[in-house]
């Protein structure tokens, strides 16, 4: 089933950086990224840091990964994946995100749909 919340309109969104959404009580990052104009949507909480930053994170890529450094600690995690690029162990929790006739929406996952 899909399910999928609406969060901003897309004018809202600036190039290259993120904001932060909360869906079904999980915090989430979503960045547009303008040099290859996707939408990439990853859980806003930094393990390595302990706190909801990463939607402030600067985007970039690695060896053309497409990926945000943490504003903490600087470690990298990979937007499609979200897994850290310096430490592997670490990885946040990526969401599906589209524009939908204007809006950014993000799909709710299954198991925080209830």
């Amino acid at each position: 089933m899909e399910n999928w919340l609406t969060i901003c309109h897309t004018q809202d969104l600036v190039p290259n950086t993120g904001v932060c959404a909360e869906i079904a009580q999980q915090q989430v990052a979503i960045f547009y990224c303008e040099r290859n104009a996707k939408l990439y949507a990853l859980s806003n909480y930094d393990p390595i840091g302990k706190a909801n930053v990463m939607s402030r994170g600067i985007i970039g890529s690695i060896e053309g990964q497409p990926c945000v450094a943490s504003p903490l600690y600087k470690q990298h995690f990979n937007l499609e994946t979200g897994v850290c690029l310096e430490e592997p162990e670490f990885q946040l929790t990526p969401y599906s995100v589209r524009e939908q006739g204007g809006v950014i929406q993000v799909q709710v996952p299954t198991e925080l749909a209830a």
